[in-house]
């Protein structure tokens, strides 16, 4: 009976052990809330003090305080570690905020994110400045750009789309307002279109006009025709598209400059520079042009081909510079894009603020995207694997960068929300004429004989 109970608490321990690895493997997150939530709170209480002492991030403490210590308890005095606030857990890791001692700054926790990863046994250590004298660290307990499940409450809002996840948990957003263009690389299979899609559903609910330059016959931007306003497949109809474009947005600089016709008792509210300053019923849709494979609009085979070339960069380089304030925004894709496609490419690019390197075919490409703007984050780019398809490095124009993905969007589930918010679309005048023809959906006749009345006899 002995030997039976020894075996049976054996082969419990052993299930619990291999149930445990299994879940820390297919259910990361259900692992971390039940087993390494509490390891890693125990581990960091633990030895918070001899780790930051390890890291470097202690400082000796003032004279005064020195002095009270010895006074008081006659005990040596340490170095003192940063102020530790209240830890909170969360879903995927553990939050806390630290005020710094005299002398520090957040790169110093920055430079030692690494050893306090491998200290507390969490998968990554972010840094976030928080005020002055105050960081956060937001301590990941596994990886979650692995399986991509974007928060609850994203932070959305008008012309805001969470369209991915970053490697510190928190939503990728995509604001127009504060970045209004954006140039998006990536190799074939990279996940690029998977983070095109996801935008495109994204702003299909908001009232926006959706405009698309896809020269591959659209392929990729057809299945969403029910929502875009414009739809150009080849190259002569993106030169017919583009002045379009190019006269609405000088039509809206004029009605912003009617507005600016200021009368001396003019209140300060309703004086404006740009579209957003209008009153809302005044204020014309927003328009976003997407560009699939921007490099089609850059080949040339014949002379008249290169000067119907100029004149569609020439266009794009006024759009990207003006249309900010009237309300036009570019969102830039393709696989390379750099000085060799041509007269006014590197001209294009320094406009497009926003940066997003899917993985590439070579470092010349990454170095395309992010290094004018972000030296660092080209080796991050060049080190993406094949086998993680949406996860890409986003950078602007502060330096800043960071690792993200893109969740799974089926194109079927694309298409179908751009069809139920097709109502959305607003009428923009100016795009008529270049409105995607939707085929009519095909009626299922209903299966079996259909019942036929029987005469009235007389």
């Amino acid at each position: 009976m002995t030997d039976l109970m020894t075996w049976a608490e054996l082969g419990g321990a052993l299930t619990a052990i291999g149930g445990a690895a299994y879940a820390r493997h297919a259910y990361p997150a259900a692992y971390w809330s039940a087993v390494g939530l509490p390891l890693s709170v125990v581990r960091l209480l633990a030895s918070y003090s001899s780790t930051m002492d390890a890291c470097g991030l202690t400082v000796e403490p003032p004279r005064w305080w020195a002095l009270a210590v010895r006074a008081t308890t006659r005990r040596e005095v340490r170095p003192v570690p940063p102020r530790r606030g209240v830890i909170c857990p969360t879903t995927t890791g553990l939050r806390m905020r630290l005020r710094l001692v005299p002398g520090q700054e957040p790169a110093d926790l920055t430079a030692s994110a690494e050893r306090l990863r491998h200290a507390w046994g969490v998968h990554a250590v972010h840094v976030r400045d928080v005020k002055p004298g105050v960081v956060e660290l937001r301590l990941i307990g596994f990886d979650v750009l692995r399986k991509v499940r974007m928060p609850r409450r994203p932070d959305g809002g008008p012309l805001r789309i969470p369209v991915a996840l970053r490697e510190d948990a928190t939503a990728f957003v995509r604001d127009y307002r504060a970045v209004p263009h954006e140039l998006v690389l990536g190799a074939t299979l990279s996940g690029k279109s998977m983070y095109l899609r996801n935008l495109l559903t994204g702003l299909a609910a908001q009232p926006v006009a959706l405009v698309g330059i896809d020269c591959k016959r659209g392929v990729e931007l057809a299945p969403f025709a029910p929502r875009l306003s414009a739809l150009a497949t080849d190259p002569d109809q993106a030169a017919e598209l583009l002045p379009a474009l190019v006269k609405e947005m000088e039509d809206r600089y004029d009605l912003i400059k009617a507005r600016q016709g200021i009368a001396p008792g003019t209140p300060e509210e309703l004086i404006t520079s740009d579209v957003w300053g209008l009153p809302e019923d005044e204020r014309p849709a927003p328009i976003v042009l997407f560009i699939d494979e921007v490099a089609e609009l850059f080949l040339v085979a014949t002379r008249k081909e290169e000067e119907r070339r100029d004149e569609m960069v020439t266009q794009l380089i006024r759009l990207a510079q003006l249309g900010r304030a009237a309300g036009i925004y570019l969102e830039v894709c393709g696989q390379r894009f750099g000085a060799e496609l041509g007269k006014g490419a590197t001209m294009l690019r320094a406009q497009l603020t926003g940066r997003v390197c899917h993985r590439v075919n070579d470092e010349a490409s990454a170095k395309m995207a992010l290094g004018d703007i972000a030296p660092e984050a080209v080796f991050a780019a060049c080190a993406i694997a094949p086998e993680l398809p949406g996860l890409a490095v986003v950078g602007d124009t502060s330096g800043g960068w960071s690792r993200i993905r893109t969740p799974h969007l089926s194109l079927v589930d694309a298409a179908a929300t751009c069809r139920t918010t097709a109502h959305l679309a607003p009428d923009v005048p100016a795009l008529d004429a270049f409105r995607p023809q939707i085929p009519p959906v095909p009626v299922e006749e209903p299966p079996g004989p259909v019942a036929t009345g029987r005469p009235v006899t007389e």
